[in-house]
C-alpha cells in the first residue's frame, strides 16, 4: 500500500509537470497567418531577412558560431533543407546524429532568438548529391520520381511526415511554440513540370493537399511553383525578384532564393558577386513590395564524404557567401548587408502598413513611397541604369543617385543607406601554412612517416559479377561507391599469322566511350590513358598488346550524382559504350563492348575500411610509392596551432579521397584546372548579374585547400589517409589555417550616407545633416591598428591593396588619420574639409584608407 500510494503521488506530480510544461509551450506558442502584405506572426505583420545554412554543411560545433553572426548581420530567420539521403540513407534506417542532428540545430537557432524556415521538399537540388534523394528510391519497384506516381508519392509522404512528426514531437512549430514559421513542400517544380504533362499538374497539387494534411500549424510554401494551389504560398528564385508578383492578391511577396553567389565546379573558375549589386536586388525587392527575402547561402559551407552533386560540383561551397566556408566573415559583404538590413528594419513600420506607391522620376529613375495615415513614411529611390549617376528631385529635395543604385530614406527625407556605397572595411584573409609536425619539419620531409597500401588493378574479389555488354554505373553501384571496374580476361592476340588484327610490332588503339565522369584505362595492370568529362568522354589510346592473354580493365568513376532538372534521376553513368580495338594500321576494329565484362563494386580498400586507417596491412618501407595510381596513404599528424580554421593543402596530389580520423573530408581533385577564359580583372557590379559575370583564378585549378573540421581534429596523434587514385606525391601536401588578416582597408566619399548606425527612432523624423564617416575596427578583440599605410582625403584611386593618391590630395591625411586610430581598436573619421581642409574645389572628395592591424 506504501508503494501503491508513493507510485499514485509520483504519477500526480508527472501529470502536474505535464500540465505546466502544457500550460508554458501554450503561452509561448504562436499565430503565423499571412495576408496580401506579409507572414502575420501573432496578428502583427512582419518584415523578415532570412538566410540559408544547411546543417550538415558544417559542424554542431560550428552551428552555434554561424548562428550567432547571422544573428549580428541582422537576419530573422534561418532557412535550410532537408536532406533525405542523409537522414534515411538505407529504406527504415534513420539518421538524426552529428552533422545531420536537425532537431539540435532548429533548437540552436531557436536559441539564439531567431526564426526557421524548414525546407522539408524532400526533393532538395542544392547541388547535393542525387538532389537530396536517397538511391535506394530509384530501385523501389514501379516508382517514377516527381509525378503522378503511387510508389513515389508513398514514400514522399512517409519521409515528409518522419519530419514532422518528429518536429512536432519536439515542439519546433510555432504554434507549439517553436521556432518553425514557415515550410516548404517540394522545390522548384514549376521549372521543369511542363515535361512531366499532366501528371506533374496531378502530382503538383497532390503535394500541396498531402502537405496541408500534416497539420503543422504555419504555412507552407512552394517556389517557383506559379500555379501553387491556395493557401499555398509561391514563391520566388533568383537573382532578382523585384517584378515577382505572387498568384493570388492574398498572398505575400516572398523570395525564399537571393543568389548571394554561385557554386563552384571541378574544372571551373570561381564565380563571385559583388555586394553592390546583391544590395541593389535586396532593395529593389523590398522597394516593390517584397517583404520576406532569403540569402542562398548566407553561409555556404563544405560538401564533405561524396555529398557533391552536380556532376562535378566541388567539395567547398562557399558560394561568396557573407560567411565563409570555415565560418569567418566576408568583409565587406556581410558589413554592408548588416547595414541594408538595418536601414530596411528603420523602415518596417511603413512597409508593413501599406503597398508602395511607385511613381517614376525619369529614365531608369524611380521613387517607391510607404506612407501611412499615422505619419510614418518611408522611401527608396532608384537608379536602374547601367551607366550614369543621375540626380533627381524628390519631395522638393535635391538626391544623387549612382547608376544601379537605390537609396533608403527611413523618413523620406534623409538618406541612411545607398546600396553602391559602401561603409564596411575590407578585411583580408589569408591562409597560413604549417607542417604536420610541431618540431617545424616539412611535410615534404615526412616521406619517411607516410605508409601506404596499393590498390589492387581489377578485380579482387572472388564473387565478382560476370554479364555480357556494358553496364550502367549507378544501376550497378546503387552509389555505394564512385568507382566501378569493368573488366576483360583475356583477350587473345595472336600478332603473327597472315590474318592477323594486329600486325606484329603495330599499336592498337583503344576506344572507350562514357557518359561520366572519370575514365582510367589499365592494360595488363598498367595505366593506359584516362579522361574526365560532365556528361561525354570519348577516348582513343594507343596502347601496346602482348602475344597470348591481354587484361583490360576500366575504371569509371562518378563525381557526384546529377542533382537538377526533368528525370534528372534516370541520368546514367559509366562506361556505355561503345569500347573498341582498332588497328592503327590496318584500320580494322574489334567491338569488345558485347563482350563478356567483369564487374566490381568499389575499390577492395574501401571493402576493408581503410578510410580509418586500423588496417594491419599499412606498409612502411621506403621508398615510398610516388605518383603512380590507385595508392592509398596514410601518415599522423598534430593539430595545426592556434583555434583557427584548418585546411589541408592538396597541391602535389592528383585526385581522390581523404579521411582525417576516419571523417571523410571529400573528394579532393587539385589537378582539375579551370578554363582561362571569362575572368576580368574588376568585375563591373553596375548591370544584371549572372553566375557567369563575374570570374576568378581562371586557369588555376578550381580547388586545393579543403576545410578540415577543427572539431574533428585532436591535440595530437591524429590520422591522415588518402586514396590517390590519379596518381600524387602526398609528402608535398601541407596543414593551413586561415585567418583574418591584418590589413583593414576602406574608402569613404563625402556623398556617402552617414553610418546607418547613427540612426535612431528619436532621431528618424529629423532633418539629419550628419557628414559621412570613415569606421575601423580590427576584427580580433585583442588587437590594436598598430600603423596606417596609407591615406588620402582628396581624389585617391584604386581599391584596397592598391590605393595611390590623385591629382588631389589633403597635406593633412596621415596625419589625422593616425592620430584618430592608431592605438585603438577602432576609430571613426569624419569625411569632410571642416576636418581634413580644402585640397581641391568643386570636386567631391574621398578618404581612403588601409590600416595594420598588430
Amino acid at each position: 500500500m506504501v508503494i501503491a500510494a508513493k507510485m499514485v503521488r509520483g504519477k500526480k506530480v508527472e501529470i502536474v509537470s505535464l500540465l505546466i510544461l502544457v500550460i508554458v509551450m501554450a503561452a509561448t506558442a504562436a499565430t503565423v497567418t499571412y495576408d496580401h502584405r506579409a507572414l502575420v506572426i501573432d496578428g502583427k505583420r512582419k518584415i523578415l531577412i532570412s538566410g540559408s545554412i544547411h546543417y550538415p554543411r558544417s559542424t554542431p560545433e560550428m552551428w552555434p558560431d554561424l548562428i550567432q553572426k547571422s544573428k549580428d548581420g541582422g537576419l530573422d530567420v534561418i532557412e535550410t533543407y532537408v536532406f533525405w539521403n542523409g537522414h534515411e540513407p538505407e529504406k527504415n534506417k534513420y539518421n538524426f546524429e552529428g552533422r545531420y542532428d536537425l532537431v539540435k540545430f532548429v533548437k540552436l537557432a531557436a536559441k539564439a532568438g531567431l526564426y526557421v524556415h524548414l525546407r522539408i521538399g524532400p526533393y532538395a537540388c542544392a547541388e547535393w548529391n542525387y538532389g537530396g534523394f536517397p538511391v535506394w528510391l530509384h530501385f523501389v519497384p514501379g516508382i517514377k520520381f516527381r509525378t503522378d506516381n503511387e510508389p513515389f508519392k508513398a514514400e514522399m509522404q512517409r519521409f515528409t511526415a518522419k519530419i514532422v512528426d518528429l518536429m512536432k514531437q519536439e515542439k519546433l512549430y510555432a504554434s507549439q511554440g517553436g521556432p518553425i514559421i514557415l515550410s516548404q513542400i517540394e522545390n522548384e517544380y514549376g521549372n521543369i513540370d511542363s515535361a512531366y504533362g499532366a501528371a506533374g499538374k496531378s502530382y503538383m497539387k497532390w503535394s500541396a493537399s498531402m502537405a496541408l494534411s500534416l497539420d503543422t500549424g504555419v504555412p507552407w510554401n512552394m517556389c517557383q511553383q506559379g500555379d501553387a494551389p491556395d493557401p499555398i504560398i509561391n514563391t520566388c528564385n533568383g537573382f532578382y525578384c523585384d517584378q515577382f508578383t505572387p498568384n493570388s492578391n492574398n498572398k505575400p511577396k516572398m523570395w525564399t532564393e537571393n543568389w548571394s553567389g554561385w557554386f563552384l565546379g571541378f574544372g571551373e573558375p570561381t564565380p563571385y558577386r559583388p555586394v553592390e549589386d546583391l544590395a541593389f536586388a535586396v532593395a529593389r525587392f523590398f522597394q516593390r513590395g517584397g517583404t520576406f527575402q532569403n540569402y542562398y547561402m548566407y553561409h555556404g559551407g563544405t560538401n564533405f564524404e561524396r555529398t557533391s552533386g552536380g556532376p562535378l560540383i566541388s567539395t567547398s561551397y562557399d558560394y561568396d557567401a557573407p560567411i565563409d566556408e570555415y565560418g569567418l566573415l566576408r568583409q565587406p559583404k556581410w558589413g554592408h548587408l548588416r547595414d541594408l538590413h538595418k536601414a530596411i528594419k528603420l523602415c518596417e513600420d511603413a512597409l508593413i502598413a501599406t503597398d508602395p506607391e511607385i511613381t517614376s522620376l525619369g529614365s531608369n529613375l524611380e521613387a517607391a513611397v510607404y506612407k501611412t495615415s499615422s505619419g510614418s513614411c518611408a522611401a527608396f529611390l532608384a537608379n536602374i541604369g547601367t551607366q550614369s549617376d543621375a540626380t533627381v528631385t524628390f519631395n522638393g529635395k535635391s538626391y544623387r543617385l549612382p547608376a544601379w543604385s537605390v537609396s533608403i530614406l527611413p523618413d523620406c527625407k534623409n538618406v541612411a543607406f545607398n546600396t553602391a556605397k559602401i561603409n564596411s572595411a575590407t578585411e583580408s584573409t589569408a591562409f597560413a601554412r604549417q607542417s604536420l609536425k610541431p618540431d617545424g619539419g616539412s611535410s615534404a620531409e615526412l616521406g619517411s612517416q607516410w605508409s601506404h597500401i596499393k590498390e589492387p588493378i581489377g578485380i579482387s574479389e572472388a564473387d565478382a559479377l560476370v554479364k555480357p555488354g556494358l553496364l550502367e554505373q549507378i544501376n550497378t553501384t546503387a552509389d555505394k561507391s564512385d568507382f566501378l571496374w569493368y573488366s576483360l580476361r583475356y583477350i587473345e592476340m595472336d600478332i603473327k599469322g597472315d590474318e592477323t588484327f594486329l600486325d606484329e610490332g603495330s599499336k592498337a588503339v583503344l576506344h572507350i566511350q562514357s557518359i561520366g565522369q572519370v575514365v582510367y584505362a589499365f592494360i595488363n595492370g598498367k595505366l593506359a590513358g584516362s579522361g574526365n568529362d560532365r556528361t561525354n568522354i570519348s577516348l582513343d589510346i594507343p596502347i601496346n598488346l602482348v602475344t597470348g592473354k591481354n587484361t583490360i580493365d576500366l575504371l569509371s568513376v562518378t563525381v557526384g550524382l546529377a542533382n537538377y532538372g526533368a528525370f534528372f534521376d534516370i541520368i546514367g553513368a559509366g562506361i556505355t559504350g561503345p569500347v573498341s580495338l582498332n588497328s592503327a594500321k590496318t584500320g580494322s576494329s574489334m567491338d569488345l563492348s558485347s563482350h563478356q565484362w567483369t564487374y566490381q563494386v568499389g575499390l577492395k580498400g574501401e571493402d576493408t575500411g581503410l578510410g580509418s586507417g586500423d588496417s594491419s596491412e599499412w606498409v612502411s618501407n621506403s621508398p615510398l610509392p610516388t605518383n603512380q595510381p590507385l595508392v592509398w596513404y596514410k601518415t599522423t599528424f598534430d593539430a595545426p596551432s592556434g583555434s583557427e580554421p584548418v585546411a589541408i593543402d592538396f597541391t602535389g596530389t592528383g585526385k581522390g579521397i581523404a579521411w582525417v580520423n576516419g571523417q571523410s573530408i571529400g573528394r579532393y581533385w587539385p589537378t582539375s584546372i579551370a578554363r582561362t577564359d571569362g575572368c576580368v580583372g574588376s568585375c563591373n557590379y553596375r548591370g544584371t548579374y549572372r553566375n557567369d559575370k563575374c570570374l576568378k583564378n581562371c586557369g588555376k585549378p578550381s580547388q586545393t585547400l579543403y576545410h578540415v573540421p577543427r572539431s574533428w581534429i585532436k591535440p595530437s596523434g591524429n590520422t591522415l589517409v588518402l586514396l590517390e587514385e590519379m596518381g600524387g606525391d602526398p609528402t608535398k601536401i601541407s596543414f593551413a589555417t586561415k585567418h583574418t588578416g591584418s590589413n583593414l582597408c576602406l574608402k569613404v566619399s563625402e556623398s556617402h550616407p552617414a553610418p546607418v548606425d547613427t540612426w535612431t527612432s528619436d532621431s528618424k523624423f529629423s532633418n539629419r545633416t550628419s557628414p559621412a564617416v570613415l569606421s575601423l575596427k580590427c576584427p580580433v578583440s585583442t588587437q590594436v591598428i598598430s600603423s596606417i599605410r596609407f591615406a588620402s582625403f582628396g581624389t585617391p584611386t584604386g581599391s584596397c591593396g592598391s590605393f595611390s593618391h590623385g591629382r588631389c590630395n589633403s597635406a593633412r591625411s596621415l596625419s589625422v588619420v593616425q592620430k584618430a586610430c592608431v592605438g585603438s581598436r577602432s576609430c571613426k573619421v569624419e569625411v569632410s574639409t571642416r576636418v581634413f581642409g580644402e585640397p581641391c574645389h568643386g570636386v567631391v572628395k574621398s578618404l581612403a584608407v588601409e590600416a595594420v592591424c598588430a
